[in-house]
């Protein structure tokens, strides 16, 4: 149960350093959340939550890699800079 927890925690972490990410390129390319947000092909809402680490309220962020691409796409950045370095360890053990 301990490792469930701890995987959340850096999880949760790891989704906060992608929405770090993601606003600063966003702020970089001058366009607003609703620009971004329209022109990939997802909510603003969905957007929203994205730069607050988030994929639902209180769940981590995870875009779709389709949503990852166009995001990449719209900012003009390769999506290896909207992806944090140093993932958590995923793997089951």
């Amino acid at each position: 149960m301990r490792r469930n927890e701890d995987l959340e925690r850096e999880w949760s972490a790891y989704s906060q350093r992608f929405a770090t990410s993601l606003r600063q390129a966003r702020e970089q390319a001058g366009l607003s959340q609703e620009d971004v947000a329209y022109r990939s092909g997802v909510t603003r809402f969905t957007y929203q939550k994205y730069e607050k680490g988030e994929s639902r309220p209180g769940n981590p962020a995870n875009p779709t890699l389709r949503t990852l691409i166009a995001l990449s796409q719209v900012l003009q950045v390769p999506v290896e800079a909207l992806i944090p370095d140093d993932p958590p360890d995923l793997r089951s053990r």
